[in-house]
């Protein structure tokens, strides 16, 4: 009997679509054939890979529309965060095809008899394990780079957002590129474990939770298979105390409810110096009571619904038990009374070491407010984390917050007096059990190629 999995509308609660998932010899065979596709896909020249991501941005500009209308019909995302995402896969392929051919280009290095070369080539078919979040752009984000670099991919979607991952390969097609350079598999998470084992598959890109994370590195390093990962994170932004509060204030609401607070870069934990605590609070939670939580695709809107209910229920179950653990809940934690998997604003205080929101993340609009007593002590609980993805200072003295993001901050990315998601032409990815590796900025195209060496004597 065929397993089938159903989208349902977090909004409506509706179910939308049923889709039958591959067997594993049936994605083991697409496997096969995105093997062979890259035989012929790695010579093909960089001019023309990069004519294929230009027209790709084209299509996805054509289609924006009906591109975040699925986004807030199957995840909940806000309409207008729906462009947004379109817009930035857009800036990436652009970004791609045009610096794409500098950066895998042939380099030149001398020897005491003769000189060398080196070289970046393709290695073969990728796995991706993409997530829902973001649901175009987690899968545009690796898929275009190692597709300019000469790689085939292979993608396991979220199956909360298949309809995404079926209209991305359409998109792929609609663009010109050859069958199988990218391939969607409706497959399940134990079959995408053991297509890890499968011969052709020379790396593996996963972005989601640590725990499954390192499940996925552990499995590919038994066959020696490199991977990248972006896995959570438990972001603080520091108020520091010559910090101006209003602009921290709104950049921290702005960083912790983008995408419905389900956003592994978001502003988690406001950490707060003892002198501007309580005017903080005052200010943010006014903020957090102002938000108008509705239907994403209402322009009204300001925070939609979350994306599955298990994973409401979940974050509920966090914030309860921070709360049974000492935690003081200054907004929401209350799950509504109404249709949809919605989750109020929630602002909890008077944390410690131990609860879950101080320690673990929470993948919701929730955010966690820390007092410290000065600007050490605010850094010193900032790095107080298993995770090190990314963060942010604020501070007037911006020579002094650039020179502790840059030596103390101990976090892949950090934000200075603002707040900003990834962007085509930086590097994004994080330490600690937030992962390793990068994408974008021209170090993503570069993590699945074989650096090869040649060495000319004379």
């Amino acid at each position: 009997m065929t397993a089938t999995v159903t989208t349902i509308n977090p909004t409506t609660e509706h179910a939308m679509t049923e889709y039958s998932l591959l067997t594993l010899e049936q994605a083991q065979d697409e496997v096969d054939k995105a093997q062979h596709a890259f035989l012929t896909w790695r010579h093909t020249s960089l001019t023309e890979r990069a004519k294929h991501l230009n027209q790709l941005a084209y299509v996805f500009e054509q289609n924006k529309e009906s591109l975040a209308k699925l986004m807030a019909e199957e995840m909940g995302k806000l309409y207008q965060q729906g462009l947004q995402e379109v817009a930035l896969c857009s800036a990436i392929c652009h970004y791609t095809a045009e610096h794409g051919q500098a950066q895998l280009a042939d380099e030149q290095r001398p020897m005491e008899n003769g000189h060398a070369i080196i070289t970046y080539q393709p290695t073969g078919v990728l796995l991706g394990i993409q997530p829902w979040n973001f649901p175009l752009y987690q899968v545009v984000r690796y898929a275009v780079t190692n597709i300019m670099a000469g790689n085939t991919t292979v993608l396991k979607h979220a199956s909360n957002v298949f309809g995404m991952a079926e209209k991305i390969e359409q998109m792929f097609a609609s663009a010109g590129f050859p069958s199988h350079i990218l391939k969607n598999l409706l497959i399940d998470g134990k079959t995408a474990s053991q297509l890890i084992d499968h011969h052709a598959i020379r790396g593996v890109t996963f972005t989601g939770s640590d725990s499954t994370g390192k499940k996925v590195a552990e499995r590919a390093g038994k066959y020696v298979k490199k991977t990248v990962l972006e896995l959570g994170s438990n972001d603080a932004y520091l108020v520091f105390d010559d910090a101006d509060l209003t602009l921290a204030v709104k950049t921290c609401l702005q960083g912790r409810m983008v995408n419905n607070g389900q956003t592994c870069v978001a502003a988690k934990r406001f950490i707060v110096v003892d002198a501007l605590y309580d005017d903080f609070k005052a200010a943010i939670t006014e903020q957090f009571n102002a938000i108008i939580m509705g239907d994403p695709l209402d322009e009204n809107s300001d925070l939609g619904p979350m994306a599955r209910e298990d994973l409401r229920d979940e974050l509920h179950k966090q914030v309860m038990d921070s709360v049974q653990a000492g935690a003081t809940v200054l907004t929401g934690g209350e799950i509504p009374k109404q249709t949809g998997f919605y989750y109020p604003p929630t602002l909890i205080e008077n944390l410690a070491p131990g609860m879950p929101a101080y320690d673990d993340e929470l993948f919701g609009p929730v955010a966690s407010l820390i007092k410290a007593k000065d600007n050490s002590d605010a850094m010193r609980i900032a790095n107080d984390s298993r995770y090190g993805l990314g963060g942010g200072i604020f501070s007037k003295d911006e020579k002094k917050a650039i020179e502790l993001a840059r030596d103390h901050f101990d976090t892949g990315m950090v934000n200075i007096n603002g707040y900003g998601l990834a962007q085509p032409n930086l590097p994004f990815g994080g330490v600690k059990d937030s992962g390793y590796g990068r994408e974008h900025g021209g170090f993503g195209i570069r993590e699945f190629v074989n650096i090869k060496t040649i060495m000319v004597n004379r």
